[in-house]
């Protein structure tokens, strides 16, 4: 029986709805489409901002100069680069609802100012009964270690906890360690996901 649902933040709780803002300054320094992402994100720079190797800051700070961006046009463009997100004020109410019934959690392959947008910019972290963090745990999904704390902070067996996650490979890794997991996409009906799993 399902007691715990955990969420990923980025590509479910909070999703990059418009791109023009990135795609503009992909335009204005000739990248290619997307390639703003992968210097964000996935750059051996961004990696270790995930995995608290470095600070979200001295990863920004990569980032200017990477892109050999002014310190203004830096912060234009780490505000731009946000810009189009989006928290699903739905899916919060319905986790609101699903936590008088069942633990809520979030794993986030986040930077270390994740728990301040959560709990300040998005006013969120109180509709959870936990929160990790990869930068706070040196440790990323898909790798076992994330899940495995997670289960045990929450006092649950891998079989009593679904995760949901944009990313397939988060989603196999979850499975890996007996979780059920829900691979989100833009289309999802997330409660009715959950509800073929008996989670009403």
């Amino acid at each position: 029986m399902i007691k715990a649902v955990i969420f990923d933040v980025g590509g479910v709780l909070l999703r990059t709805e418009d791109r023009s803002y990135r795609r503009h300054w992909e335009e204005k320094l000739g990248l290619a489409d997307w390639a703003a992402d992968e210097i964000v994100f996935n750059s051996e720079s961004g990696t270790q901002a995930q995995t608290g190797l470095i600070t979200e800051e001295a990863h920004w700070q990569w980032v200017g100069e990477h892109l050999n961006l002014s310190p203004s046009d830096l912060d234009q463009f780490r505000r731009d680069f946000w810009a189009g997100d989006r928290l699903d004020e739905a899916l919060v109410v319905y986790i609101g609802r699903l936590r008088t019934r069942y633990q809520t959690a979030i794993i986030s392959n986040a930077m270390d100012e994740m728990r301040h947008v959560l709990t300040e910019t998005y006013s969120i972290a109180d509709r959870f009964d936990l929160v990790v963090i990869s930068a706070e745990e040196k440790v990323m999904k898909p790798d076992p270690a994330i899940f495995e704390r997670t289960l045990a902070r929450l006092g649950r067996q891998p079989q009593e906890a679904v995760f949901i996650d944009d990313f397939l490979h988060n989603v196999e890794g979850a499975r890996g360690v007996g979780m059920t997991a829900v691979h989100f996409t833009p289309g999802t009906d997330l409660p009715a996901e959950l509800e073929k799993l008996g989670i009403t």
